[in-house]
């Protein structure tokens, strides 16, 4: 069965291209042209992804992901025009996993939506459980808790952050390692997006996200979790 994808710009021949040619790698494409069109187009299709423009009439992008990342943890790559990193870094805060920058080429999009899908959907090779002091992360579920508290609404790129420091404790990741780990292949100049996902995990994870006891910062290295007393 294909996976749906929800298309959403205001330019329609931009929403025309991207629709044609991931039609054409397999994928079941939906669109839509503002973000209240796309609440309404996400809330009956369910897709399994999401890729949205930044800059948009009657409801933008970040308006959207304030409200749709509420209902549901649907990977999404921003599109933005914008070369200012405060834009790509709200972006990831609002819950979106990826951003590509226009002009960007459909070989490139259709790799990232691709790696992101793979993320958002990969199979534990068993049923598998890690496990660092209080902290457990269940690969079958896809779900993780901190004493007796559920984390709620991981994205698949924090889980997958999740995953990798966990199954390591007291080894340290570089940006490169982590991007690697998370695409399959690393795109150069993406590193820094790695800080935005590690600080939202923190937000969701840690009991003091200013003071972090399970990931740590490697300062002029990378990340770490911490290695758990008990």
């Amino acid at each position: 069965m294909s996976r749906t994808i929800l298309v959403v710009d205001d330019k329609r021949e931009l929403v025309a291209m991207v629709r044609a040619y991931l039609i054409e790698e397999g994928f079941h494409v939906v669109t839509a042209f503002n973000g209240q069109e796309a609440l309404f187009v996400a809330r009956e299709t369910r897709p399994d992804l999401i890729i949205l423009d930044l800059m948009m009439p009657k409801m933008g992008g970040y308006d959207f992901l304030r409200t749709y990342t509420q209902e549901a943890d649907t990977p999404t790559i921003i599109l933005t025009a914008k070369v200012d990193e405060n834009d790509k870094v709200l972006g990831l805060e609002l819950g979106a996993d990826d951003y590509v920058t226009k002009p960007f080429s459909m070989r490139e999009l259709t790799a990232r939506v691709r790696a992101l899908l793979r993320r958002a959907t990969k199979a534990p090779r068993q049923s598998e459980v890690l496990r660092a002091g209080e902290v457990v992360v269940d690969l079958a579920s896809r779900t993780v808790t901190v004493g007796d508290r559920v984390i709620e609404s991981l994205t698949p790129t924090e889980f997958e952050l999740m995953r990798t420091l966990i199954a390591s404790p007291g080894r340290v990741f570089s940006r490169f390692d982590l991007l690697t780990q998370l695409q399959d292949d690393a795109y150069a100049g993406y590193e820094r997006t790695i800080d935005v996902h590690i600080r939202n995990l923190r937000t969701k994870i840690e009991p003091d996200p200013g003071h972090p006891c399970y990931i740590e910062t490697v300062y002029g290295v990378g990340y770490r979790f911490a290695k758990q007393r008990g």
